[in-house]
């Protein structure tokens, strides 16, 4: 019996481990990794070609080109002078294809007057309550694509509004 319990309880487990990798294993996969190594790592490849020729023919398409501004604005939100909260946001500019050039040579100037009419949607009360609402979020919109045109010119389309939180302190 000494002898026998234990070869009862390595058949068991063998049995448990077997059918817990039948059960959680991949589906029908039942050949050697070996042989699919080298195929799969081709698909991978052309899945990848795949995925940025897409975006390349919808741009082509669509005429348009996507410039997200490498970093986020941080407005401080100030109530009864302190700062109550920090906003983020997150900013891209939709462009005519082939402006992205010019618009990353006026970064500087685009983010001065972004942070400008950012602060002074702060100072209405724009990033209070329900900021997220889109008739609160409409004006601060207008007030960016204005700007943008005015720097830009007819190169913009939109900016987009990528990200937006609040932060209380």
């Amino acid at each position: 019996m000494k002898k026998l319990l234990p070869i009862l309880f390595l058949i068991v487990g063998l049995g448990a481990g077997v059918g817990a990798g039948v059960f959680l294993g991949p589906g029908e996969k039942k050949h050697d990794m070996a042989e699919d190594a080298e195929p799969e790592h081709h698909k991978e490849d052309e899945n990848k070609k795949e995925a940025k020729a897409k975006p390349e023919k919808d741009e082509k398409s669509s005429g348009s080109e996507y410039v997200k501004l490498p970093k986020q604005f941080v407005i401080p939100i100030v109530t009864k002078d302190h700062i109550s909260a920090l906003a983020t946001v997150s900013l891209s500019l939709e462009t005519v294809e082939g402006s992205t050039e010019a618009v990353y040579s006026k970064e500087p100037k685009l983010r001065d007057m972004f942070l400008q009419v950012l602060f002074d949607h702060a100072n209405m009360g724009g990033f209070d309550g329900a900021f997220t609402r889109p008739d609160n979020l409409a004006p601060l919109r207008k007030a960016l694509n204005e700007v943008a045109r005015k720097e830009l010119g007819d190169i913009v389309k939109d900016v987009l509004i990528v990200d937006i939180a609040r932060q209380d302190t």
